[in-house]
């Protein structure tokens, strides 16, 4: 289990909340827009951050595949806007989303490298995004409210196959 805080704080149990670790030392100190556990990889974890209170328009958004021990950035190309949400695809590790405060984006490479997926929606803020396993749509909760519901089976085809990870139900302790 992972909980983050609005302040950038961000801690980790690995044993049901009887003991929780802090993680964010080398994270950036803004506010935390977002943490995501894996679905696909038990100790792999997302984070977002947002600088916009401070005027901060850069984007930050980290990797961690060993429980928040060690973390990457993996802004890549994403241009410098703030980051509300990280989603994986629900078929795929290899695919990543972000919505940002102008639109959102797709890594087919786990956040080497970042496409627009703006191809119709308006520039706006997207704060939410699920990827539905079934119908393979990507939905979009904007500011507004407003959802938009793109099919996503292209980006799927496209993506490398899924890297094969540990059992999301075996126990894994990080080394």
């Amino acid at each position: 289990l992972y909980v983050g805080a609005d302040d950038g704080y961000v801690h980790v149990t690995l044993d049901d909340g009887a003991e929780w670790r802090r993680i964010d030392a080398a994270l950036p100190d803004k506010w935390l827009s977002r943490i995501v556990a894996s679905q696909h990889d038990l100790a792999t974890v997302y984070v977002s951050f947002t600088g916009y209170r401070d005027d901060d328009f850069s984007a930050y958004l980290f990797r961690s595949v060993d429980f928040g021990a060690t973390w990457e950035s993996i802004t890549s190309n994403l241009p410098a806007e703030p980051i509300n949400v990280i989603r994986e695809d629900p078929t795929s590790d290899q695919i990543l989303y972000v919505g940002t405060d102008l639109g959102v984006y797709v890594s087919l490479d786990q956040g080497a490298s970042w496409l627009s997926l703006r191809t119709t929606l308006p520039t706006t803020p997207v704060y939410a995004l699920l990827g539905h396993p079934r119908d393979h749509e990507l939905i979009l909760g904007t500011h507004g409210p407003s959802a938009f519901v793109p099919d996503i089976r292209a980006v799927q085809a496209a993506a490398p196959a899924p890297r094969r990870h540990p059992s999301p139900t075996a126990r894994h302790t990080p080394s």
